[in-house]
């Protein structure tokens, strides 16, 4: 068994035997060149060849799915990745958290600076009524003054004038009953010699806004005439509707009366 083993690593050592043949050297002339035959040997394998086909048609056949399996913990993406790729997912793990609450919170920003602005437009915005109305109320309040005192003072010399600047004073219903009078006035302060001045002790708004007020107002007045040429004291309460008007923006009584 020995003998037959030994003759066949003879014949394969022969079978991997490479003659090169060489050219001749120059020879003697008239004489056929002489070549030589100088034997090189391939590098011997590390193991018979039958052996390695043997041993590889034994091994079991790797399947490709296996390869990949997640199970096996051979994850090729994982496997490949570096810690700079690992670090960098995070990051970006971190951006996509961090956008969302980013945006949330500009939005929030958002809707504070909205609601601050619209508080803002309102707060401003009843500021300037609250002041319009305050300012409406003691035009009303000086209106309603000056509209008594003009009332009540009246003379014989200055009638004419006396008797249109309370028609210029008034609208509505009290200017229309008092130009309807205004004659039988006139007559009774000629004949009267009537010669009244007033003054006003104290006013007072009883309720109002920027179009329309009552304002009760105390007016003392010295009237003198025919039965009291030195004058008597009279004190007067009056009431008075004011309004404003649209067009001149004047506040005009739209109605009076003595109250006590």
């Amino acid at each position: 068994m020995s003998g037959g083993k030994k003759e066949g690593e003879m014949q394969a050592r022969r079978d991997h035997t490479l003659k090169v043949i060489k050219g001749a050297k120059p020879g003697v002339p008239g004489r056929a060149p002489q070549r030589r035959i100088v034997p090189r040997q391939f590098p011997r394998p590390v193991e018979p060849i039958e052996d390695l086909l043997e041993r590889l048609d034994q091994e079991p056949v790797e399947d490709p799915a296996d390869a990949a399996d997640p199970a096996s913990g051979d994850d090729p993406a994982s496997s490949d990745a570096t810690p700079e790729d690992v670090s960098g997912g995070r990051r970006t793990g971190e951006r996509a958290t961090s956008t969302p609450q980013r945006r949330s919170l500009i939005l929030l920003l958002v809707a504070v600076l909205a609601a601050t602005v619209m508080a803002g437009g309102v707060t401003g915005h009843r500021w300037y009524v609250d002041r319009a109305t305050d300012q409406a109320r003691q035009q009303a309040v000086a209106a309603a003054k000056q509209a008594s005192v003009n009332f009540v003072s009246v003379s014989a010399a200055s009638v004419d004038r006396d008797i249109q600047r309370i028609t210029a004073g008034a609208t509505g219903d009290f200017k229309d009953e008092f130009t309807r009078g205004q004659s039988q006035v006139r007559a009774a302060v000629v004949e009267n010699k009537v010669d009244s001045r007033g003054s006003v002790l104290r006013a007072g708004l009883v309720s109002g806004d920027r179009h329309r007020a009552v304002v009760l107002v105390a007016v003392d007045a010295t009237v003198k005439n025919v039965k009291a040429p030195e004058g008597r004291p009279s004190h007067y309460r009056i009431q008075l509707d004011i309004v404003r008007d649209k067009a001149s923006g004047r506040w005009l009584v739209s109605r009076l009366q003595f109250v006590g």
